[in-house]
């Protein structure tokens, strides 16, 4: 009995101090800070959507060096560890039936040209293995997706032009009902969802290896994706309607596990009507009704959540919202939200899967289901 109670002291004596030794002191905010920072640098960070095509279109400006205006340049990007930003190639919905190819062709030219001009700042990319090429040459890369399929003009063939030209998703409508689909923001519900030419825009896409992209589509339209597309799909830059009910632009948490059950990604936009229904709704001119990162936080939490950790990433929308949150006003600032997810117990697995490679497993597997379309 003596050596039974010794045996079982000896044990718990031993368990005491190995957790003594795995307990972790708490982090000082100095601390957070810098491992936040280590890790924006040390991961890729993919964003889903930043609009500087359609931002240099309405005013050119120099984005190799540090600029006055706008929420992203070369100098901030590096600052907040950006690394993969998805150049928008943002076709206004005026622009259906209306010049929607070729301005799309001047946009693409736009980010080309800024790949050429700065060789030693940017490179151009058009899947995930040259993002990571780019990053180990410490270049930002310059992936491109096309915000609203409008330009694809009602004809099959320029979808694989789009993506000879460096196109990797494709929005399919935008802030209206277009000839593939209807918009959540539009009431007139065209299609009632997908119009028959757009069941075969996404068919395409899927055969090409264009990633679907789902933000900006209405309800109706995204349930008819999920059942038609054979590869997994994204949000390239949603939030979660939870916080923000009846703003359909937002993704419902039915519709967030589903594409989550499809493998798929929701990466989360920043702009602060995004956020917050308080925001909102504020009266005209009230500065007291003001979002912040940790809001950001609260939705990548939501959804990791109600769907898992591999379902979320990151589509600020930079240079295409009015109002960021606190804390995150640009793209120099993204460690702060890294800092506020470290503050809620993510391990760093779990940061680097936000940062990059939830999207890059959806990208991938869209290039593996277009590889064996190809091949029937």
């Amino acid at each position: 009995m003596k050596r039974i109670i010794l045996f079982s002291w000896l044990a718990l004596t031993i368990a005491c101090g190995q957790n003594q030794k795995t307990q972790q002191e708490p982090m000082t905010e100095e601390a957070i800070m810098a491992k936040a920072d280590s890790l924006a640098h040390a991961n890729i960070i993919v964003d889903g959507h930043v609009d500087i095509p359609y931002r240099l279109h309405k005013h050119m400006e120099d984005i190799s060096v540090r600029t006055e205006g706008g929420h992203f340049d070369y100098v901030r990007a590096k600052e907040g560890g950006l690394d993969a930003p998805f150049m928008s190639i943002y076709i206004p919905s005026n622009r259906e039936n209306n010049g929607a190819k070729a301005l799309a062709d001047t946009l693409i030219d736009m980010v080309e040209n800024l790949a050429a001009t700065h060789p030693d700042k940017f490179a151009l990319a058009t899947s995930p293995d040259q993002i990571e090429e780019n990053f180990s040459k410490g270049l930002i890369s310059l992936p491109m997706g096309m915000e609203n399929g409008a330009p694809i003009e009602g004809d099959l063939a320029n979808l694989q032009y789009f993506y000879d030209r460096g196109i990797r998703y494709i929005t399919l409508t935008h802030a209206k009902d277009n000839h593939i689909c209807d918009s959540s923001y539009d009431t007139t519900r065209t299609w009632n969802g997908l119009s028959s030419f757009g069941r075969e825009v996404v068919k395409e896409m899927n055969r090409l290896g264009i990633i679907v992209d789902v933000a900006h589509i209405s309800d109706s339209s995204f349930y008819q994706v999920m059942r038609l597309s054979k590869a997994p799909v994204f949000a390239s830059h949603s939030s979660c309607r939870y916080f923000t009910p009846g703003f359909e632009r937002n993704m419902s948490d039915e519709m967030i596990k589903l594409l989550a059950a499809h493998d798929g990604v929701i990466q989360i936009n920043f702009g602060s009507y995004f956020l917050d229904s308080a925001y909102q709704n504020k009266p005209e001119g009230d500065t007291t009704a003001f979002t912040t990162v940790q809001m950001v936080a609260d939705h990548i939490d939501h959804v990791v959540q109600i769907a898992g950790i591999d379902h979320v990433g990151l589509g600020s929308d930079f240079d295409g919202v009015g109002s960021l949150p606190r804390g995150l006003e640009d793209c120099s600032q993204l460690p702060n939200l890294l800092a506020e997810l470290i503050r809620r117990g993510y391990s760093d697995d779990d940061i680097a899967k936000i940062c990059y490679r939830n999207t890059f497993r959806v990208w991938r597997a869209v290039e593996r289901v277009a590889a064996d379309l190809q091949k029937e």
